[in-house]
């Protein structure tokens, strides 16, 4: 029996829906966790095959962007083969610009989500 993808989905701040259904929908078994620091220790665990986090850039870092650059670090030589999958404000694009310049995501998507194209770049194969 061939085992289900998972997919970790980390909402740290939300205020947008539900994808779970979606997720769920395409084919992946959803875990979410509520902050990165979760989502550690959830990658120490588990090996996620798509990994759904929010661009959250926070000021207040002295040495980085967000929160999000620690667990692109973690991935990139624990997971280098997940496909991370980025939601941003398009407000805060000279930001993540920045995570952009150190780090490759599969895709990134800005608010609102189109749900439609969540779900096909869930769906497409793995060409990342």
């Amino acid at each position: 029996m061939i085992s289900q993808p998972i997919l970790l989905s980390i909402i740290e701040l939300g205020g947008y829906p539900n994808f779970t259904p979606l997720y769920e929908s395409v084919g992946y078994r959803v875990e979410t966790v509520t902050s990165v620091r979760k989502a550690l220790s959830f990658i120490k665990k588990t090996t996620p095959d798509v990994v759904i986090a929010e661009f959250n850039f926070q000021s207040d870092f002295r040495d980085r962007t967000s929160s999000l650059e620690t667990l692109m670090a973690v991935l990139e030589q624990k997971i280098p083969k997940a496909r991370v999958v980025v939601f941003y404000e398009s407000g805060f694009s000279h930001q993540f610009d920045k995570l952009r310049a150190n780090y490759s995501f599969y895709r990134e998507l800005s608010f609102p989500i189109d749900e439609k194209a969540l779900a096909a770049c869930l769906s497409s194969p793995d060409d990342a």
